[in-house]
């Protein structure tokens, strides 16, 4: 179970301002009962990115001219799913693993009653009366009626990914003191994309797809979500430090239990 932690100069009853976040370091034995103000909120965050992205931004394949590389294709969800780990490494620096955890499992469980949903309304008889669905359903079908593979692929690599992203992120943290926001942002992006990319095109693509073109879009794509979080950063510095602030939080996992398969703070 998580222990949370507290400043270790805590303010009288009754006073007002914010701890230096410097002070907000020793941690605390025991249940974290805390109730923070933007927590729920930046939940809501993640979830629409993870649904957005997975959602809309597979219906269009997108060519970007980018500097020094050249055209460069890619399905138009890669350009923002990026922006799901940085909303999962700000919950794990600000609130830590546990409660990170529980924003995971409400975005896995969107993303399965998404898929449910969609699987419904694409195979439910339209109203042959009205002209508008001859129109709308090839619409959806492409959108939203990607094969079994694709679907058990993209939910299985993101529950896996953001874990490890998660996990390398407050292992990274306690080890670094706290310092070094940027190593941790970036180095757990890099282990938790690798294998989000590694694990979603083998299941959704194995025996389709050449072994060399494969091997070229992991990479390719890994390497342009990591870029997409380095680009971010200093934003990432922005929010981390404004909810801490706003929180007076600033959680270390020293005494965390790691598991996955816990909803406990």
């Amino acid at each position: 179970m998580a222990k949370s932690t507290a400043s270790n100069h805590p303010r009288a009853p009754g006073s007002k301002g914010i701890e230096p976040l410097s002070h907000i370091r020793a941690p605390q034995v025991g249940h974290n009962p805390r109730h923070y103000k933007y927590y729920d909120l930046v939940m809501a965050g993640f979830v629409t990115v993870l649904l957005c992205s997975n959602l809309i931004g597979p219906g269009k394949v997108v060519a970007l001219e980018l500097p020094w590389l050249g055209a460069l294709t890619t399905g138009a969800g890669n350009i923002f799913f990026p922006i799901s780990y940085i909303f999962g490494d700000v919950l794990t620096e600000v609130y830590g693993y546990a409660r990170a955890r529980k924003v995971i499992w409400a975005g896995f469980g969107a993303m399965i009653f998404a898929t449910i949903m969609g699987l419904f309304v694409i195979h439910m008889p339209g109203d042959p009366a009205e002209p508008y669905n001859r129109t709308i359903q090839p619409a959806l079908e492409i959108v939203f009626g990607n094969t079994w593979r694709i679907v058990i692929g993209s939910i299985a690599a993101f529950w896996v990914g953001d874990f490890v992203n998660s996990f390398v992120l407050a292992k990274m943290k306690v080890w670094t003191g706290g310092r070094l926001l940027w190593t941790r942002t970036i180095g757990s992006t890099i282990a938790g994309q690798l294998v989000d990319s590694a694990m979603f095109y083998p299941i959704a693509f194995l025996g389709t797809w050449t072994p060399g073109t494969m091997l070229k879009v992991i990479a390719f794509n890994w390497a342009f979500k990591v870029g997409v979080e380095v680009v971010l950063t200093p934003i990432t510095y922005a929010v981390v430090n404004a909810l801490k602030k706003a929180e007076n939080e600033d959680y270390f996992d020293r005494n965390t239990d790691f598991t996955p398969f816990s909803l406990t703070d």
